[in-house]
């Protein structure tokens, strides 16, 4: 026994404390290890990312949806340029988003995503994705953001998997702080602005 002295009310509070610190510190191993197991799986509609394309090729083919939509307060707009395509699973596919900053100032944000069925993200694996990186766009600019990609020909052998007809891909762009290099730049062009005001 850790403390043989220990009686009654302080025996109590102690292993309560101890039972409160090894929940808290499980609780911040359980991010890392969610993320870990999402990757994975692809679970929760997760998706794979090689360095390169597929070896196989199948004749069947699938749908790719793609969606966009924005965190609130989010000044951009943002859109896919084209709602849908059809390709081969293991043919890699090569999509655009378009980005747009009708504000007068830098904004930079980064894309959150997912897949759904669910049962596709393992198998919806991403070779290069704007989503990898945060992005920084100047007052009034528009850019073409894109994401190349293939559908796993293991997905045909997976018991869920292999019904799959259609997948969706969506992006959600989140603002995030400026990067310090264009935080400042930005500051002289604010102080202008306050001053012509």
């Amino acid at each position: 026994m850790i403390f043989p002295r220990l009686q009654g009310p302080n025996r109590t509070l102690v292993k309560l404390v101890g039972v409160v610190i090894t929940m808290a510190s499980l609780s911040f191993a359980a991010v890392p290890f969610y993320d870990w197991f999402c990757r994975v799986t692809g679970f929760g509609g997760t998706t794979s990312v090689a360095e390169a394309g597929s070896d196989v090729v199948l004749d069947r083919t699938v749908k790719v949806r793609f969606d966009a939509s924005l965190e609130q307060g989010m000044p951009w707009t943002f859109k896919p340029a084209v709602p849908s395509m059809e390709i081969r699973i293991g043919e890699t596919g090569l999509a655009f988003y378009e980005a747009h900053n009708p504000t007068s100032r830098p904004v930079a944000g980064t894309a959150s995503f997912n897949v759904y069925p669910y049962a596709a993200g393992g198998y919806f694996t991403k070779i290069a994705c704007f989503c990898f990186t945060e992005q920084v766009l100047q007052p009034g600019e528009t850019v073409q953001l894109p994401v190349s990609f293939y559908v796993d020909p293991a997905m045909v052998d997976d018991p869920e998997g292999r019904f799959v007809q259609e997948i969706v891909l969506s992006y959600t762009f989140h603002e995030t702080p400026l990067p310090q290099d264009q935080a400042v730049l930005s500051e002289p062009a604010a102080a202008d602005a306050a001053a012509v005001n």
